[in-house]
């Protein structure tokens, strides 16, 4: 079931990178009052393009890449041995949330404006936990020696 829920990454990661993270009453670098993953890169990518590549690295390339090992370990294309690598990549894209829940905390905190999170900030996050939970499950079922079509009664 779990590479089921993989492949389900595919589509949801994309549509939490445009889903609205938050709104903003009034921030200096952010011209739109919803702000996506999306949103966001563009802004920096205008104003700082070294740290519109890191998040770029961490939203977007880090989860992806690892949805994508997994599902070539799911169908036996890749080996299970890419397990450690899919650990580290794991641990960039929850970087990520932490990145935006540090701005989210810090723009509260300076009091410019108003700042509310929205529903998009939950799915990126969901996304995050629940790709990390099919890595976890993936590890085990390595471990059990149950990879592929086995993996499915687990």
């Amino acid at each position: 079931m779990h590479r089921w829920i993989n492949l389900s990454l595919l589509v949801l990661f994309p549509l939490s990178w445009f889903a609205p993270l938050m709104r903003a009453g009034l921030l200096p670098l952010f011209r739109l009052s919803e702000i996506s993953v999306m949103t966001g890169l563009r802004a920096l990518w205008e104003s700082d393009i070294f740290l519109a590549l890191v998040v770029a690295l961490f939203a977007l390339i880090a989860p992806m890449l690892k949805t994508v090992t997994l599902a070539l370990i799911h169908w036996n294309v890749a080996s299970a041995r890419l397990n450690p690598a899919l650990g580290i990549l794991g641990k960039l894209a929850m970087a990520d949330v932490f990145l935006i829940a540090l701005y989210i905390t810090l723009a509260k905190g300076v009091g410019v404006g108003r700042l509310e999170t929205a529903w998009g900030l939950y799915l990126f996050t969901a996304c995050i936990l629940v790709s990390l939970w099919v890595s976890w499950r993936t590890e085990q079922s390595a471990k059990m020696g149950s990879i592929g079509a086995k993996s499915e009664t687990m």
